[in-house]
């Protein structure tokens, strides 16, 4: 992998948050990537979202697997925990971490191919266990590194960029994420930076399994007439179910909004998700309502985009266990030892 530095000269006068960093303290090394990808798009809007949060970067950790995705980490949050892991295997490395340090914020960053492809169990057992966690997967459609072959989550019908006609069903990771039980679902655009920093804002305050599908095109290989992944296609076709505003608990809400347009949903830190409806009666945490209103919109041929489905009660996978609050990492001998008499505790209790 490539890497380049960036200068490490600023303008003495950037804006600064509320720890004192400035967005390039949140950035990475130069990309790599070709010019105008969308996955260039979804770095930046994370960069914003943890300089918005005012999170110290060595409290966050990103892990990743293998693709043109995967190697978005390397140009963001340069000075975080990082571990780029085995095609398809990201979410069980990042469970053993979060299970070994539960304090810090995960951040797992994958490809329709890392997780929709060879990595498909992985992405359903990490939702339906609860690992918390933020999930985004960056979605073009293409395997971009094999130069532009159709991937699990391509549409029948999307034409490639030589035309062949895709024809195998695709996998909508959003459904599958509905159906196993994450807590906090939503999709977005790469182009949308509006509608995508909030959401990234609002996954990262959310405890348990939050989960982003980022439509990404490919500028390579899927960004042409016939795909319905490019950057036109999605502008025409997108149906934004909701707009939202991220209110952490030490700051006023002061913005207004006309009555009846507005839902807030309390998260479990104090924070409030504010909704905006765009589409008639929609109720975000309706997990089958969710479910049925992505396949209408899909047989319309609309891609639906927003916050699709929060649970506002959420619990993760440490609660699930029943985890001590200290981390098992900074557990010591007489925690991790309890003795022979606590062990013939136990053992009489099975007999």
């Amino acid at each position: 992998m490539t890497y380049i530095a960036k200068p490490k000269f600023h303008h003495p006068k950037l804006p600064t948050n509320k720890l004192g960093y400035t967005r390039r303290d949140y950035e990475g090394s130069v990309s790599t990537l070709c010019a105008g990808c969308g996955h260039d798009s979804i770095s930046a809007a994370i960069i914003e979202a943890c300089f918005a949060l005012d999170l110290p970067p060595h409290r966050i950790a990103k892990l990743s697997g293998i693709g043109c995705s995967s190697k978005t980490p390397t140009y963001f949050l340069g000075h975080s925990h990082g571990f780029n892991s085995v095609h398809g295997r990201m979410p069980s490395v990042l469970t053993g971490a979060n299970m070994a340090n539960r304090d810090l914020i995960y951040l797992g960053v994958s490809g329709d191919g890392d997780s929709a492809s060879i990595g498909l169990g992985q992405f359903a057992h990490c939702l339906r266990r609860g690992v918390n966690m933020v999930y985004i997967v960056e979605n073009n459609g293409v395997y971009g590194l094999t130069k532009g072959q159709f991937s699990a989550t391509a549409d029948r019908g999307s034409k490639s960029k030589r035309g062949a006609v895709n024809t195998d069903a695709p996998i909508d990771l959003v459904g599958l994420a509905l159906q196993l039980g994450a807590t906090f679902v939503a999709r977005s655009f790469s182009g949308d930076k509006a509608q995508l920093v909030p959401l990234i804002e609002a996954a990262i305050l959310h405890k348990g399994a939050a989960f982003i599908d980022v439509i990404s095109p490919c500028v390579a290989f899927n960004n042409h007439p016939g795909s319905t992944k490019s950057f036109d296609y999605v502008r025409e076709h997108n149906e934004a179910v909701n707009r939202l505003d991220v209110m952490i608990p030490r700051e006023p809400i002061t913005a207004e909004y006309a009555p009846g347009t507005v839902r807030e949903v309390a998260q479990h830190d104090g924070s409030i998700i504010r909704l905006r409806k765009l589409a008639e009666d929609y109720d975000p945490t309706d997990r089958l309502r969710a479910m049925a209103y992505l396949a209408e919109r899909q047989a319309a041929g609309e891609l639906v985009t927003g916050l699709l489905y929060l649970d506002p009660e959420p619990r993760d996978l440490h609660n699930y266990l029943n985890t001590v609050e200290k981390p098992l990492n900074a557990l010591g001998d007489a925690e991790l030892v309890p003795g022979s008499a606590a062990l013939a505790e136990v053992n009489a209790a099975l007999r």
